[in-house]
């Protein structure tokens, strides 16, 4: 005889309920770097975009930044934290190997014990939380998710390097999901090019820096392959997204891509044709590249300078080292 065990089922849709952010609590302007990369604030403003970058304090780290951006999500979003029974945190700049930035993250912000893990996809992070999430929760295995996105890269950033150093910022942006009675998150087109992995990522392990054969590993990448990655095989992924979830561009009432480089946003948004109503997050020019946490941060910044916004439907790409990338629509809260 065999013997049934249940098995658990969850609502059939789920939404974004709410978005928190928090930057590092430096700004810092493109003068401040030039002198180690022998450069100019014309040079880093043209390539990049960027006029400024968020840096965080000294004694200020990713779960500092995580949990007070966990903290907003869940008190906009009107859940209970004890609600709260899954938190996953999207990030490269854990301070420890372990523990997990997560489980910090759920007994700071109330949401003990919470299911925590972390998830190390780079800057399409947020984009793998977002799909675990909406899938923990229809599958039963969870009834609201904190999503975060976390980055301290100033921590691994080498001052004297051209390829990536002067983009780079510190941040943490959040998103609480729950069960919903419309479809307010779009399937998700992910996927991976490990081939390209030495493209962008750290420059030497751990290991190494332990037995004195290598310096602190700092994140480097090469700005040209990266570019062209970017321009061309993302823009195939955005459209995939927007057809798995069954609209087109002029449905759209934001565009959130990876907060990368301002050149390859415009490039984007040319590709996809998308009309002049369509909103574009450029959090990138007073914020940098955050990594897992450009997503979150540049769609909350849209929603605080566009209310209008509420109730659209928004594309988000996230794609980064590992030449791993994630999108998907979703309706803004």
């Amino acid at each position: 005889m065999t013997i049934a065990i249940t098995q658990a089922t969850g609502p059939e849709h789920t939404r974004i309920y709410a978005y928190g952010a928090a930057r590092g609590e430096n700004a810092v302007p493109n003068d401040d770097l030039v002198g180690p990369i022998d450069s100019s604030d014309e040079w880093i403003r043209q390539r990049t975009g960027i006029v400024t970058r968020t840096r965080a304090d000294a004694d200020t780290d990713a779960i500092d930044l995580a949990s007070a951006a966990a903290a907003e999500a869940i008190e906009r979003s009107g859940i209970a934290p004890e609600l709260i029974d899954a938190v996953i945190v999207a990030t490269i700049s854990n301070p420890k190997q372990t523990p997990s930035v997560s489980a910090i993250v759920a007994d700071r912000v109330g949401a003990n014990p919470a299911a925590a893990y972390d998830v190390n996809a780079a800057c399409a992070g947020f984009a793998y939380g977002i799909a675990q999430a909406d899938a923990l929760i229809r599958a039963g295995a969870a009834h609201y998710a904190v999503v975060v996105g976390a980055e301290k890269l100033s921590d691994v950033v080498d001052p004297t390097d051209r390829s990536i150093s002067f983009l780079l910022g510190d941040g943490a942006g959040a998103a609480v999901v729950g069960p919903s009675e419309y479809a307010g998150i779009g399937p998700t087109v992910w996927g991976s090019d490990g081939s390209k992995a030495d493209a962008v990522g750290m420059n030497h392990t751990l290991v190494e820096f332990r037995d004195g054969l290598a310096p602190w590993p700092t994140l480097r990448q090469e700005g040209p392959t990266v570019f062209r990655w970017a321009v061309w095989e993302m823009v195939k992924v955005a459209r995939q997204a927007l057809e798995a979830a069954g609209i087109e561009a002029s449905d759209l009432a934001a565009f959130v891509p990876h907060q990368a480089n301002m050149r390859i946003i415009d490039e984007f948004a040319k590709q996809l044709k998308l009309p002049d109503t369509v909103v574009i997050g450029r959090d990138i020019e007073t914020t940098g590249n955050t990594s897992a946490a450009s997503i979150p941060l540049a769609t909350h910044r849209l929603l605080e300078e566009h209310p209008e916004l509420s109730g659209g439907l928004a594309l988000q790409i996230g794609f980064g080292a590992g030449l791993v990338f994630g999108a998907q629509v979703v309706v803004l809260p």
